[in-house]
């Protein structure tokens, strides 16, 4: 017998896909190419369609839209892809895209995030794990943002911007540049304000470990060093502190700049 419960006014199309312990609330609207996991569920109100996947134990709040075609003038109706992993939280109003031929055909959205409402995820987009995405934040096409990052209410990233694991963006940060790990920054355009030391602290990173990301951000931002010179200090440092590895791949990718 299926545990998957459907509210009568809601319209799951033929094909769908829903696993065991799934609810679909009232006057939802799900499509023929969505497939939903185990104990997810979708509140009142909310629209699934296009290519879209999601995991176990996902909370879908009023509302939403999930894998509608992108807002791309390029996109001309390929069978682009959403897919969402495990355990994320996703409040009122969000919209997530499917993605575009031309940036890999897939947005991706991984596990245990916690979105707040209004958020919006744009085609092509790669959200990490443990991330939290306060209300109105919002990524532009081909952004990429890495695990335990955390978006302040009205953040507005760029296109194209990579958002570094455990950074931290303010309330109404504008990031037109690439932000690098562990680092904080606010404003418009955003500007760096130090470490995300209280997120790495609650992740139980060691005190030496933030002690040497601190001095890593000092050696970025104010020794007057270049990029390159930078990063050849902090390599040297990550011989005794594998946490700045991360920071030193982060660097040595191309992109749009690192604020600074």
């Amino acid at each position: 017998m299926s545990t998957v419960d459907i509210h009568p006014s809601a319209i799951v199309a033929a094909g769908a896909e829903l696993a065991e312990g799934v609810k679909i609330g009232p006057y939802c609207v799900i499509g023929p190419h969505v497939k939903i996991g185990a104990r997810t569920r979708i509140e009142a109100h909310c629209v699934l369609e296009g290519h879209t996947a999601l995991g176990e134990d996902n909370h879908v709040f009023p509302f939403c839209s999930l894998g509608q075609v992108p807002q791309d003038m390029k996109y001309a109706g390929e069978p682009t892809r959403l897919t969402i992993g495990h355990r994320n939280t996703i409040r009122e109003y969000c919209s997530f895209n499917v993605g575009t031929v031309q940036g890999g055909g897939e947005t991706r959205v991984g596990d245990d995030n916690w979105i707040m409402a209004y958020v919006h995820v744009a085609h092509d987009c790669m959200v990490g794990n443990h991330t939290i995405f306060a209300n109105n934040a919002t990524l532009a096409g081909h952004v990429v943002v890495g695990d335990w990052a955390i978006l302040g209410g009205f953040t507005g990233v760029h296109q194209f911007v990579r958002v570094g694991a455990h950074s931290f963006c303010g309330v109404g940060t504008v990031l037109l540049q690439d932000l690098p790990p562990y680092v904080t920054v606010a404003g418009n355009p955003a500007a760096p304000h130090g470490i995300n030391a209280e997120g790495l602290r609650r992740r139980g990173f060691s005190p030496e470990a933030i002690a040497a990301i601190r001095r890593a951000y000092k050696l970025l931002y104010r020794s007057g060093l270049t990029l390159a010179e930078a990063r050849e200090r902090i390599a040297e440092l990550a011989v005794e502190q594998p946490e700045l590895q991360p920071l030193i791949d982060f660097l040595a990718q191309p992109g749009r700049g690192i604020v600074r």
